[in-house]
Order: structure tokens, then sequence, then C-alpha cells
């Protein structure tokens, strides 16, 4: 069990020894977003700019038209809310390559309660022209996935968990920005999911099976772009999709999906997330219980959706 903003830490402080461009920008939350292992290696290349999102998007996009590759890092909440219109001007409108790496989304930051918790922030990040989404899960998919995103060239969303989770996917497997992974084969069912609901999603699958019934389980990290051939192609063999997500059911995984199968291949599909509404202060157990997150509500919920689709 590890939690992916650990990962972020250490994967951050390996490429600065490659990548000697990296410049780390923080706002104040260095210890909690774990930037702290590159400002001790690197203190001449780590600078915390205050609480003052807007500020470091703005100098995160000047740092990158001088040939740097910025990595603006906060919390998701304050990354996507209060700096919305400097990401707007200054990084994706001039396509600058600035990593935007936004750590402690959804209801898994828990105790902090709704003003901490981001249930929207994908759906902001989603709606900008040029802007790419990735969302990982396991400490394998955190690692590889910031890897890719510094190799390509072009303002980059990263939204990184703050819970522990187990390790899904072996050091072999390959990772790219525009494509999913098929974690479990299945007949009847496809579920696509990311963060921490991806292991949800494999633990109800398991369960499922033991009711007859064959779920295919992908991870779909890269929300934008979307690996629309995967989709077409897992829909077209359960037709019957569920997307999980730790986020609202508005703008993010689940809508990226149903835009694709509305216009090529138009199957039932349930969107299981956040409703609207806010979240609220609880830990993730309890909140994911509330919210209909836990693997007990999901499997209840999916065996409903799925037996009044297929029979």
């Amino acid at each position: 069990m590890r939690a992916p903003r650990d990962v972020y830490g250490e994967v951050l402080f390996e490429l600065g020894e490659k990548y000697e461009n990296i410049i780390v920008l923080n706002s104040d939350l260095a210890k909690a977003t774990k930037t702290t292992l590159f400002e001790k290696k690197f203190p001449q290349r780590h600078f915390n700019l205050g609480i003052c999102e807007q500020n470091m998007m703005s100098i995160g996009g000047g740092l990158s038209s001088e040939g740097f590759i910025p990595i603006a890092s906060t919390f998701a909440i304050f990354a996507t809310g209060r700096a919305y219109d400097q990401i707007r001007q200054s990084i994706a409108y001039p396509k600058n390559n600035v990593k935007i790496i936004a750590t402690h989304p959804g209801l898994a930051v828990g105790l902090d309660g709704a003003t901490h918790q981001a249930l929207e922030d994908i759906n902001i990040m989603r709606g900008l022209p040029n802007m790419t989404v990735l969302a990982p899960s396991d400490e394998v998919e955190t690692k590889k996935l910031i890897e890719k995103a510094i190799e390509y060239d072009g303002p980059t969303y990263i939204r990184v968990g703050r819970a522990e989770i187990p390790q899904l996917f072996n050091s072999n497997t390959k990772f790219q920005i525009g494509k999913g992974n098929v974690l479990r084969e299945g007949s009847d069912i496809t579920i696509l999911s990311h963060g921490i609901m991806l292991y949800h999603s494999l633990e109800v699958a398991k369960r499922l099976l033991q009711k007859n019934i064959s779920v295919e389980v992908i991870s779909m990290a890269s929300i934008k772009p979307i690996d629309k051939e995967l989709i077409l192609k897992s829909s077209k063999k359960t037709n019957c999709v569920v997307t999980i997500e730790d986020h609202s059911i508005y703008g993010g995984l689940g809508s990226a999906v149903a835009e694709v199968l509305i216009q090529k291949n138009p199957v039932p599909q349930e969107i299981i997330g956040v409703s609207d509404i806010f979240g609220e202060s609880g830990t993730p157990n309890e909140l994911f219980e509330k919210y209909g997150l836990d693997i007990n509500s999901l499997e209840k919920r999916i065996l409903d959706f799925y037996h009044s689709n297929k029979y």
C-alpha cells in the first residue's frame, strides 16, 4: 500500500537528475505534496511562492517560454479553483509546457472537508483547449505517467491521490498518454475508472464473478485525450458500460466516455461518482459509504444496472 503523492515526490527527485531544466514551484504546500525531496536535492530549482496559486501559474507560463519545464504543485482544489484564469491565459492558450501536478483530490481527502475536496477539477481542466488531463491510480501508474508527461511537450494536468492504494500494475506495464490499460478481461460489463476507484472496481469485479457476471476492468488514467478505440472495442463486446470516479458525475471520466459512446456505439451507461453536491468532513471510508462509492454500494448499484439492461 502506497500513497501516489509519496511516489510523486520520489519521481520528481529522480527526474530532477535527468532533466536539468525542471523547476518546481509550490504554494506553501511542499511538505504535503512531497516536493521537499526535490527541494533538498535541488534548492536552486525549487521555489515556494506562498499562498498565491495565481502567481505560481503565471510564473510557470513565463518559465516555460524560456525553455524550462515548470512543475506547478499544490492541492487540486487550489490549482484549478483559485488559478483558472492564469492557467487558461498563461498556460493553455499559448500551449506553454507547464505540468500542473495537483494532489489531494476527491472525497479521499477526508477530514479536511468540502473546502479541500476537489470534485470538479477534471471537469474544469478537461474543458480547456490544449490541456492534457491524467489521473493515475497506483504507484506504478503514477510514476510512469509523470515520466510520460515530462517527455510530452505541452500543458498537462495530473491528478495525484493522497490515499494509500495497493499496487495494481506490475512494473513492466506499458503506459502511454491517450491509451487505457485492461486490468481484467470480461464479457458482461465494462467498468472504466481511475484513481482509488480503480481498486474498488477490481474488488467489485471479483464479487460479481461469484454471481457469474464477467466484468472487464479498464484503467482510463488518460482522460484527455481518451482512448476511444479501447472504449469502443470493450463496449461492443459487453454492451454495458459503467464509469466509477471520485469526482462529480458532471464533466469527468463518465462524461468523457459518454461523449465517445453516444457518437459511435450508444450502449447503456451508468455514471457513478459524486452527485451534484459538495462533500463534507469524515474519514475517506465514511465518505465513500455515505456517497455510494464504497465496494458494497458499488456492487449493489452495478448489479441493479446490469439486470435492468441485460434482461
